[in-house]
């Protein structure tokens, strides 16, 4: 959104590459995700994403979920007082948005800027381990897609490199959200696992479990595109349908099934 695990390949990081206090999602977990607002678990469930605004569930495998690569619409005001340096502009000086979601991206586009974002974003990540997360998805790796070029991939993969760091000095393990095109980058980036969202609709849950085995949580919008994940991935990846607003249990217009 702007918006989801052990690798078949050889190249994903061995369990030597961080602390041991990282625990890694098990395979093929009943999953919800819950990023719109938290709500007791339908049964089954064990394995849960969450806003790191919220609590984590007890008993439960919880990931935090952080917007760590673009701003909040309701924290721009913040961004702009504080770091307005640090928020992506084109060469006019006007924001770069998201417009999907109305949020604006952060600049990414050097270390020395990169540095300074890990010193905000990395006490989100420590509080969701000091909630009792055992995992965090930092959001919107893929915020150089709609950055007009001004943003690269090597850039995103920099900075999903430190923020792997941060998390598994935290004691989290990390998901790599989306992004596709970086799954062959997915060891240099220090991943766990994957929480990647329509990935039967755009024909990628092949590309998922390739990097990360089974540890994937997959979550659809589509009722089609659920029974297709579904038929083909079932057995192996964790996959939900979700209505697209990520809503609690008894809103207008929640969904919620799980294969």
């Amino acid at each position: 959104m702007a918006a989801a695990l052990l690798s078949a390949c050889s190249s994903t990081p061995s369990s030597e590459d961080r602390p041991p206090d990282v625990v890694r999602p098990t395979a093929d977990m009943d999953f919800d995700y819950q990023i719109g607002g938290a709500y007791k678990p339908p049964s089954g469930v064990r394995a849960v994403s969450r806003d790191r605004s919220a609590a984590p569930e007890r008993g439960l495998y919880n990931v935090c979920y952080v917007n760590a690569f673009q701003a909040q619409p309701q924290a721009l005001g913040w961004w702009k007082k504080n770091h307005p340096d640090l928020l992506l502009r084109d060469g006019d000086g006007d924001l770069v948005i998201d417009e999907d979601w109305d949020e604006a991206l952060l600049d990414l586009s050097t270390a020395a800027k990169r540095a300074r974002l890990v010193k905000i974003v990395g006490p989100w990540i420590d509080g969701c381990a000091d909630d009792g997360y055992q995992a965090v998805e930092p959001d919107n790796l893929d915020s150089y897609e709609r950055s007009d070029d001004l943003l690269k991939p090597a850039d995103a993969v920099a900075f999903a490199k430190l923020l792997a760091d941060r998390a598994h000095a935290a004691g989290l393990a990390v998901g790599q959200k989306n992004t596709a095109e970086l799954l062959p980058k997915h060891a240099a980036m220090g991943f766990d696992f994957a929480v990647a969202e329509e990935c039967a609709r755009y024909d990628e849950c092949g590309d998922y479990a390739s990097a990360y085995g089974d540890r994937v949580f997959v979550i659809e919008y589509r009722a089609a595109d659920f029974t297709r994940a579904c038929r083909a991935w079932g057995k192996e990846l964790s996959i939900v349908l979700r209505d697209l607003d990520v809503l609690p249990a008894k809103a207008k217009g929640y969904v919620r099934k799980a294969c």
